[in-house]
């Protein structure tokens, strides 16, 4: 396998009137295609800031970020759009569902972005939705789903655009546990697809899932092990 990801030396800081807060401090990093991998610490540790990073919503202070060779530093704001719209595909914690649209209208939100036209656009999403087992969910707003189900239309969502990674922050935080291990399967699914899964996560039970598990403390990496 090939790298997708190459960190080098990253370092984020946070100016805060005369306070400067170092949120990542030279974390180096490869992460190659097909991986799935999670990123664990507690509060405070930087996981947020260095998926942020990762997710191209934010920039490294220092450092170098190459996402298949590109250095994500050198690109404008609209090639860092480009980029987040055709290779990543982010699912949150809260879903972040548009409340009007139903399952198959949120889902093809990103391809509207990219200029797909009308009906191929309604394909994907359809194949999308049934991808993650919501078939006879497409014309229901967020309102009419369950938690779980608000989940697989998000993860539909993050599938849409054939992303090199998906990027999922606290993906289970708002879920009971038989929901959680249902989406995970899900995960594992994709992982077996092909796609590169980053998972960012503060719970043991759901890091597990990932093959590959990096450890953050105080905006460093303190460990990068592998399941067995």
């Amino acid at each position: 396998m090939s790298n997708l990801i190459e960190i080098t030396n990253i370092t984020k800081r946070y100016e805060m009137g005369d306070n400067v807060v170092m949120a990542l401090q030279n974390v180096n990093l490869n992460i190659q295609h097909g991986e799935y991998l999670s990123i664990m610490g507690p509060s405070g540790s930087g996981k947020s800031t260095f998926m942020n990073i990762l997710g191209c919503l934010d920039t490294p202070s220092t450092g170098e970020y190459k996402f298949r060779g590109v250095d994500v530093s050198k690109l404008d704001d609209d090639a860092l759009s480009a980029m987040r719209n055709k290779e990543i595909g982010f699912v949150f914690q809260s879903f972040n569902l548009l409340p009007r649209y139903t399952s198959l209208e949120n889902v093809a939100l990103p391809l509207i972005y990219s200029g797909v036209p009308r009906s191929e656009r309604e394909r994907r999403a359809k194949d999308a939705l049934a991808s993650v087992g919501l078939e006879d969910r497409m014309e229901h707003k967020p309102a009419e789903l369950s938690g779980g189900q608000r989940q697989r239309v998000a993860v539909a969502r993050a599938l849409i655009n054939n992303p090199s990674i998906i990027l999922a922050d606290e993906p289970t935080g708002n879920l009971d546990t038989k929901t959680s291990i249902d989406i995970m399967r899900l995960f594992e699914e994709i992982y077996r697809k092909g796609n590169t899964v980053i998972l960012v996560t503060h719970e043991e039970d759901i890091a597990r899932y990932a093959h590959r598990v990096i450890r953050l403390r105080d905006g460093k990496i303190e460990s990068d092990t592998l399941n067995e």
